[in-house]
């Protein structure tokens, strides 16, 4: 779109509040609520909103976007912020519609297995209320306490059961939005079997909220499972990750394989966490299983023994309570939290799970050999192939400087992740941090489609504008 024709970012706060259009819907234009609403978990951005926007339902959201078409105003969609990509960043005083109080878990159908609730709802509530109601939301990863289900739904989120459950995607059966053009459109409405055109409702998922503000979401639910077992696997080689990981998935369902290293250990246990064991190691997978028997536990425990005879594993532990398993989890899930003194600067990435290995070798060795001052924190998903990549800054570095490192490291990076047709974002979006580097996953051709499906929905360019692609 022509620049004369964007939308506009007036910073006159006080039209906001008397723009009779708006009555009824709570605005915030205090500092406080405009620094913590205009960023999400991502660092080295500034926020820079010019009011906060608290609708209470789908047609006050749609109140919202038609006095943004005719004001020209730019708005940014909010969730839980917990996002690594700046998606929900407003840094060219931009308005925040935060979904926080569209918050009600409206609807649980026993019989169809689905849940469908206000888009504003954390992700552990969802969770909470599926178990006490004897099922199961199997989307989970360590953002579940802030996450919030139409973030989890504008991101695509994954987390740590991809390998067993599948992405958000596989588990939204309906979805109400309101798109740019201020309609509201009501997508698929829980069917299982719907095959009448294009399917509107999986466009608008992993979109980050460039199409739309997602305002009511239907999820699908699972049977629960057994209890959990983790086994925590210590190992020298990193061919062996993935030689443990194809002899436990030919023989069992895995619900979740993750990988971290002795420096993420290194953090989490000075963090508090426990040590698994005393025996050193430079690499260390988890693997949780379902206890579908004692049978099925005491055959896993067998191939455990195996690899630890055949030297592919040099210590391990396996969890005897649901306590030991969620300390064991802490190992991987408190790795955020234990380097976050560290401003870390962080990237997710993807390859084919077959090429995990030589990829990190090839750029542990860049970065070894251009940045040798780089401590790096390296885990992941490794059984869908998604890493997480976290440079923890230097005590004699500037901020800036070692943000300008980093931006060289990333253009080595996406350059390698081309090479192993892979992609720049595996898990949080492109946001404002990976718009630069799109064209390294996307070819020239996809990203002209995707800026034309978002002329359809959003002709004003009024939805997250600046996010994905200019």
């Amino acid at each position: 779109m022509d620049k004369n024709n964007s939308p506009k970012t007036s910073s006159e706060k006080n039209r906001l509040a008397e723009l009779p259009a708006l009555k009824g819907i709570e605005i915030r234009t205090d500092p406080e609520s405009l620094a913590e609403y205009g960023k999400d978990w991502t660092k080295h951005f500034t926020a820079n909103a010019s009011a906060v926007l608290l609708p209470k339902s789908t047609e006050e959201v749609k109140t919202i976007v038609n006095w943004a078409r005719r004001t020209r105003t730019a708005l940014v969609p909010s969730g839980g912020r917990t996002g690594l990509s700046a998606g929900a960043y407003a840094t060219q005083q931009e308005v925040v519609v935060s979904l926080q109080k569209m918050n009600r878990i409206l609807e649980l159908d026993a019989f169809d297995q689905t849940l469908r609730c206000d888009a504003g709802v954390v992700t552990e509530q969802v969770q909470k209320y599926a178990r006490e109601h004897g099922f199961y939301y199997p989307v989970d990863f360590a953002s579940r306490g802030s996450s919030q289900i139409g973030g989890n739904v504008a991101t695509n989120a994954g987390g740590i059961k991809v390998i067993r459950y599948g992405l958000t995607r596989q588990w939204v059966a309906g979805l109400k939005v309101v798109t740019g053009r201020g309609d509201i459109l009501e997508l698929n409405k829980s069917l299982v079997k719907n095959a009448t055109g294009y399917d509107l409702r999986q466009l608008f998922i992993g979109s980050e909220g460039t199409l739309g503000v997602v305002t009511e979401v239907t999820v699908a639910l699972a049977k629960p499972p057994k209890e959990f077992v983790v086994f925590v696997m210590g190992l020298n080689d990193l061919e062996a990750v993935m030689e443990i990981y194809a002899q436990f998935k030919s023989q069992f369902t895995i619900f979740a394989y993750e990988m971290f290293t002795d420096v993420a250990l290194k953090y989490t246990t000075a963090h508090g966490a426990r040590p698994p064991f005393s025996t050193a190691a430079k690499y260390f997978v988890l693997i949780e299983l379902e206890r579908e028997s004692d049978e099925y536990i005491e055959q896993a425990t067998e191939l455990f023994g195996q690899l630890l005879e055949e030297g592919l594993v040099v210590d391990g532990v396996i969890s005897q309570s649901p306590k030991q398993a969620a300390e064991l989890w802490a190992l991987r899930e408190d790795i955020t939290e234990a380097t976050s003194h560290k401003q870390p600067y962080k990237n997710d990435i993807s390859v084919r799970v077959s090429r995990v290995p030589e990829f990190l070798n090839e750029m542990t060795a860049v970065l070894a050999g251009e940045h040798p001052e780089f401590e790096v924190v390296w885990f992941g998903h490794i059984g869908d192939g998604n890493l997480h990549v976290n440079i923890l800054k230097p005590d004699n570095l500037s901020s800036n400087e070692f943000v300008e490192r980093c931006h060289h490291v990333d253009e080595k990076m996406f350059r390698m992740i081309e090479k192993f047709e892979g992609s720049v974002s595996a898990e949080h979006g492109v946001g404002l941090v990976k718009k630069p580097f799109l064209h390294y996953s996307r070819s020239a051709e996809e990203i002209q489609l995707m800026k034309e499906i978002k002329r359809v929905f959003d002709p004003d360019h009024i939805l997250n504008p600046g996010k994905m692609f200019d």
